[in-house]
Protein backbone atom coordinates (compact mmCIF):
# COMPACT_ATOMS: atom_id res chain seq x y z
CA UNK A 1 0.00 0.00 0.00
CA UNK A 2 1.06 3.81 -0.92
CA UNK A 3 1.35 6.53 1.39
CA UNK A 4 -1.80 7.82 0.81
CA UNK A 5 -3.56 4.51 1.12
CA UNK A 6 -6.27 4.28 4.39
CA UNK A 7 -7.09 0.96 4.82
CA UNK A 8 -11.01 0.82 5.50
CA UNK A 9 -11.73 -2.79 6.26
CA UNK A 10 -9.84 -6.25 6.69
CA UNK A 11 -12.33 -9.17 6.29
CA UNK A 12 -10.88 -12.22 8.44
CA UNK A 13 -11.89 -15.53 7.75
CA UNK A 14 -10.40 -19.05 8.59
CA UNK A 15 -10.57 -22.13 6.44
CA UNK A 16 -9.67 -26.19 7.26
CA UNK A 17 -10.51 -28.76 4.88
CA UNK A 18 -9.78 -27.38 1.49
CA UNK A 19 -13.41 -27.35 -0.44
CA UNK A 20 -14.83 -29.94 1.22
CA UNK A 21 -13.55 -27.92 4.76
CA UNK A 22 -15.52 -24.94 6.37
CA UNK A 23 -14.94 -21.25 6.84
CA UNK A 24 -15.49 -19.34 9.72
CA UNK A 25 -14.76 -15.22 10.21
CA UNK A 26 -13.31 -13.95 13.23
CA UNK A 27 -16.21 -12.35 13.93
CA UNK A 28 -18.49 -15.28 13.62
CA UNK A 29 -20.66 -13.47 10.97
CA UNK A 30 -19.82 -15.95 8.45
CA UNK A 31 -19.56 -20.00 9.43
CA UNK A 32 -20.24 -22.15 6.44
CA UNK A 33 -19.76 -25.55 5.16
CA UNK A 34 -17.29 -26.06 2.26
CA UNK A 35 -18.15 -28.49 -0.79
CA UNK A 36 -16.91 -29.00 -4.15
CA UNK A 37 -19.15 -27.48 -7.00
CA UNK A 38 -21.18 -30.05 -8.15
CA UNK A 39 -20.68 -32.44 -5.41
CA UNK A 40 -22.88 -34.21 -3.09
CA UNK A 41 -21.88 -32.17 0.23
CA UNK A 42 -23.94 -29.74 1.81
CA UNK A 43 -21.74 -26.77 2.12
CA UNK A 44 -21.56 -24.18 -0.46
CA UNK A 45 -18.22 -23.48 -2.92
CA UNK A 46 -16.25 -20.67 -3.57
CA UNK A 47 -17.59 -19.46 -7.06
CA UNK A 48 -20.44 -19.30 -5.41
CA UNK A 49 -19.01 -17.17 -2.21
CA UNK A 50 -17.17 -14.74 -4.92
CA UNK A 51 -20.46 -14.46 -6.73
CA UNK A 52 -22.19 -13.42 -3.74
CA UNK A 53 -19.67 -10.90 -2.72
CA UNK A 54 -18.80 -9.54 -5.82
CA UNK A 55 -22.40 -8.93 -6.99
CA UNK A 56 -23.56 -7.85 -3.50
CA UNK A 57 -19.83 -5.12 -3.96
CA UNK A 58 -20.88 -4.23 -7.48
CA UNK A 59 -24.45 -2.99 -6.27
CA UNK A 60 -22.82 -1.06 -3.68
CA UNK A 61 -21.00 1.11 -6.68
CA UNK A 62 -23.94 1.02 -8.49
CA UNK A 63 -25.73 2.92 -5.65
CA UNK A 64 -22.77 5.16 -5.28
CA UNK A 65 -22.40 5.60 -9.28
CA UNK A 66 -26.30 6.74 -9.46
CA UNK A 67 -26.15 9.34 -6.80
CA UNK A 68 -22.97 10.84 -8.48
CA UNK A 69 -25.65 10.84 -11.36
CA UNK A 70 -28.46 11.98 -9.43
CA UNK A 71 -30.65 8.95 -10.25
CA UNK A 72 -32.15 6.78 -8.02
CA UNK A 73 -32.16 2.58 -7.97
CA UNK A 74 -35.04 1.10 -8.16
CA UNK A 75 -36.00 -0.61 -5.23
CA UNK A 76 -36.17 -4.09 -7.49
CA UNK A 77 -32.76 -3.21 -7.92
CA UNK A 78 -30.96 -7.08 -8.59
CA UNK A 79 -27.86 -8.95 -10.20
CA UNK A 80 -27.96 -12.72 -10.83
CA UNK A 81 -24.03 -13.15 -10.59
CA UNK A 82 -22.42 -16.73 -12.33
CA UNK A 83 -19.01 -17.82 -11.49
CA UNK A 84 -17.53 -20.55 -13.98
CA UNK A 85 -14.72 -22.70 -12.83
CA UNK A 86 -12.96 -23.74 -16.10
CA UNK A 87 -10.47 -26.44 -16.91
CA UNK A 88 -8.27 -25.51 -20.38
CA UNK A 89 -4.76 -26.17 -21.17
CA UNK A 90 -3.14 -23.91 -18.53
CA UNK A 91 -5.08 -25.65 -15.56
CA UNK A 92 -8.25 -24.30 -13.79
CA UNK A 93 -9.22 -21.21 -14.04
CA UNK A 94 -12.43 -18.19 -13.73
CA UNK A 95 -15.15 -16.99 -15.85
CA UNK A 96 -18.24 -14.88 -14.46
CA UNK A 97 -21.30 -12.86 -15.91
CA UNK A 98 -23.01 -10.29 -14.04
CA UNK A 99 -27.17 -9.63 -15.35
CA UNK A 100 -28.08 -6.61 -13.44
CA UNK A 101 -31.82 -5.79 -13.56
CA UNK A 102 -32.47 -1.54 -13.07
CA UNK A 103 -36.62 -1.69 -13.68
CA UNK A 104 -37.89 1.25 -14.97
CA UNK A 105 -34.63 3.14 -15.51
CA UNK A 106 -34.14 4.26 -19.10
CA UNK A 107 -31.43 1.76 -20.88
CA UNK A 108 -28.80 4.52 -21.24
CA UNK A 109 -28.81 5.87 -17.71
CA UNK A 110 -28.76 2.21 -16.75
CA UNK A 111 -25.92 0.97 -18.63
CA UNK A 112 -23.96 4.15 -18.01
CA UNK A 113 -24.67 3.68 -14.14
CA UNK A 114 -23.49 -0.15 -14.57
CA UNK A 115 -20.53 0.91 -16.43
CA UNK A 116 -19.15 3.09 -13.80
CA UNK A 117 -20.28 0.66 -11.21
CA UNK A 118 -17.65 -1.64 -13.25
CA UNK A 119 -14.75 0.65 -12.96
CA UNK A 120 -14.91 1.53 -9.27
CA UNK A 121 -16.02 -1.84 -8.02
CA UNK A 122 -13.00 -3.19 -6.17
CA UNK A 123 -14.20 -7.04 -7.27
CA UNK A 124 -14.14 -5.61 -10.85
CA UNK A 125 -10.81 -4.10 -10.31
CA UNK A 126 -8.97 -6.78 -9.06
CA UNK A 127 -10.70 -9.38 -12.05
CA UNK A 128 -9.91 -6.70 -14.79
CA UNK A 129 -7.88 -8.51 -17.58
CA UNK A 130 -7.72 -11.23 -15.38
CA UNK A 131 -10.92 -13.15 -16.19
CA UNK A 132 -13.57 -13.30 -18.89
CA UNK A 133 -16.01 -11.27 -17.50
CA UNK A 134 -19.41 -9.94 -18.79
CA UNK A 135 -21.48 -7.73 -17.76
CA UNK A 136 -25.78 -7.29 -19.38
CA UNK A 137 -28.58 -5.50 -18.48
CA UNK A 138 -31.66 -7.74 -17.71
Amino acid sequence: MTTQTRRLYTGKVHTIGGRDGSSRSSDGKLDVRLSAPGGFGEGTNPEQLFAAGWSACFEGAMAIAARKMQVTLPAETAIDAEVDLNSGEDGFFLSARLSVSLPGLDPSVARAIVDAAHQTCPYSKATRGNIEVAIDLA
